[in-house]
């Protein structure tokens, strides 16, 4: 057991990955001597070589397309996105290649590829630098998609994806690369599409993943002060869905809110919120509210705590569920 930042776990699952399987390669740009934008591959290329730690060209599509070739080739490649708004050039590849494949090989064919997107805002980045693009993703049939919100499941995660063999789209909350938690390297990797129940409550359920986890536990410590009981839910796997974790608490709660970063229509929250309605009306206390950004493009930086839901906004959801 010991402390580290979320950053040092996903070097730390890489490095392990490599070590494990000399199958298991590295592409991206800028991943080699620089270490990435945020240091996540720091000292890899050193340890590993130039022909496992690939220094990619300024061309997302060219490297998704890479990891494609290099999987069929028997690899189990992990890209990185050295920004979410830069993974679009690659949707072409990622959506009708990656996703599809297996499917239309009729599972004689494999892609075991893992894309790394560091995703969110909170940093002060230009445009194009703090994008939300999970919904994309979960609603491509094929992927799975992942987002962890500590170092624990960080390091798992990122372990448990580099051995599927299904295309794993694995979004890192880049405000919390540097979010320090205790990890465990022996204790049991979580199953890859589970939800974790972080903190037990008994009077409503909280629901967040990646960087409003954080946010999500000290909103039930505010809570807590005022005598309320609040279960705060980390949803790890956004494809597929753990909703059967959210409903039983949801039964158990009669009340739910749901955070995320990304604009509300269409995104995550609105489908967690369709499947908790279907399967738990009748135990519902209040409607199941929603905590996200909003339905414009990301602002500029000095407006963008104004736009990310933060605690303030939470704890007023949560009020307004208590009031029912």
């Amino acid at each position: 057991m010991s402390t580290t930042a979320i950053a040092h776990a996903l070097n730390r699952g890489l490095r392990n990955a490599m070590e494990a399987d000399e199958k298991v390669m590295l592409i991206g740009e800028d991943i080699g001597a620089l270490g990435g934008v945020f240091r996540v591959t720091d000292g890899l290329q050193k340890d590993f070589g130039a022909l496992r730690v690939v220094n990619a060209p300024l061309g997302e599509a060219g490297i998704v397309g890479s990891a494609i070739g290099l999987a069929m080739a028997g690899y189990r490649p992990v890209c990185e996105i050295q920004f979410d708004g830069f993974v679009f050039p690659a949707m072409n590849q990622i959506v009708t290649q990656l996703a599809k494949y297996r499917h239309r090989s009729e599972g004689a064919i494999a892609l075991p590829v893992v894309i790394r997107i560091p995703v969110g805002g909170g940093i002060g980045a230009i445009e194009h630098h703090s994008e939300s693009p999970e919904a994309y993703f979960t609603h491509t049939a094929g992927l799975r998609v992942v987002c962890p919100s500590n170092a624990h499941d960080a390091y798992h995660l990122l372990r448990a994806a580099i051995r599927s063999d299904d295309p794993v789209i694995f979004l890192e909350p880049k405000k919390s690369y540097w979010l320090k938690g205790e990890i465990d390297t022996a204790a049991a990797p979580p199953d890859l599409n589970s939800a974790a129940v972080v903190r037990p409550g008994t009077d409503l359920t909280l629901v967040g993943y990646g960087a409003l986890v954080p946010v999500a536990l000290k909103a039930a410590d505010a809570l807590a002060e005022e005598g309320r009981s609040v279960e705060v839910i980390d949803l790890r796997s956004l494809s597929p869905i753990d909703d059967a974790t959210v409903t039983a608490s949801v039964r158990r709660t009669g009340r739910l809110v749901i955070a995320h970063e990304a604009a509300q229509s269409a995104g995550i929250g609105a489908e967690l919120a369709s499947r908790v309605l279907a399967d738990a009306f009748y135990e519902l206390e209040a409607p199941i509210l929603r905590v996200t950004g909003y339905d414009t493009p990301y602002p500029a930086s000095r407006l963008e705590e104004e736009w990310l839901p933060g605690l303030d906004r939470v704890l007023d959801a949560c009020d307004a569920s208590y009031a029912y």
